[in-house]
């Protein structure tokens, strides 16, 4: 029997690929990446067009689908395909649209331009808006709340240090000033939040303080690109951005906009729980005066 027989949804298909990531070997997992991270190109290509994207041989993406639980790859292919028809079927024509309308491919600001809508693009496909309730709902309940991102994503994090000051959270960036992290990192404990920010190639330090967090019993939200990135496997909430394996020069448009979801969300909670509590408070009576 194949593992994902009583598979029926691109969901559950997912997750499958995640559990099964570590036991794959180094070449597999190229592939779980690359399939994780763009169901619709998994949908419409060709073994031969994923083997050239992902840089290995074409039995090695059939190899990848038996070691999923499949006879072959017309049959994984299958799911990506029913979850594509599902979605709204402008998405693959407007993305078609701005590939060809992208003006002069000489000029920089158009392809930039054109790979961050794709981005924004890829966000709402794999952002699940519970996750981002979720992740609100986390900050909501601690008492302190941890910031991290290393290198290209610290943007991420020092904007969220401003959002949740504006909000009135007791937020701390961990700068890594002085090489101080493993000792900023060291102040997170249970009943409070980590939030920590990577992406391919991730930062091993911001990988090693999420660990260190789960295993302190923080919660640990993580924004990161995929479900089989190194910083998911300690996260409470994941908010995954999705990553195109093919881009060069990646920007930090989807996982900003991410950030700012998960501020504005914290705002509507905030509101939402000060409203709650106005309306316990019952109007005082008038006293008629009467016997």
């Amino acid at each position: 029997m194949r593992a994902m027989a009583n598979a029926t949804t691109y969901e559950e298909l997912a997750r499958h690929i995640t559990d099964t990531y570590p036991a794959l070997p180094d070449r597999l997992q190229g592939i779980a990446r690359f399939v994780l991270g763009n169901p619709d190109a998994v949908a419409l290509s060709t073994v031969a067009e994923i083997a050239r994207e992902v840089g290995v041989p074409p039995s090695a993406v059939i190899r990848f689908a038996n070691a999923v639980g499949y006879s072959g790859f017309s049959e994984l292919q299958r799911i990506y395909r029913e979850r594509l028809v599902a979605r709204s079927a402008t998405y693959r024509e407007r993305i078609e649209q701005l590939r060809r309308t992208g003006g002069d491919q000489g000029h920089v600001l158009p392809q930039l331009v054109d790979s961050s809508i794709r981005e924004l693009e890829r966000l709402r496909e794999h952002l699940d808006p519970r996750r981002l309730r979720a992740a609100a709902d986390l900050v909501l309940e601690a008492d302190a709340v941890f910031l991290l991102a290393q290198k290209r994503a610290f943007p991420v994090a020092a904007y969220l240090a401003y959002g949740l000051a504006q909000l009135e959270f007791r937020a701390l960036l961990l700068d890594s000033v002085a090489g101080m992290l493993p000792q900023q990192a060291g102040m997170v404990r249970r009943g409070s939040v980590l939030i920590a920010a990577s992406f391919r190639s991730y930062s091993q330090e911001v990988v090693d303080a999420a660990e260190a967090a789960h295993k302190a019993g923080a919660a640990v939200i993580a924004i990161t690109d995929q479900a089989v990135s190194p910083l998911a496997r300690f996260a409470t909430v994941a908010l995954l951005v999705g990553d195109d394996p093919t881009v060069q020069f990646r920007s930090l448009v989807a996982p900003l906009c991410a950030a700012q979801a998960l501020v504005m969300a914290l705002g509507f909670s905030v509101a939402e729980r000060n409203g709650r509590k106005t309306k316990k408070i019952a109007p005082k009576r008038l006293d008629s005066g009467r016997k």
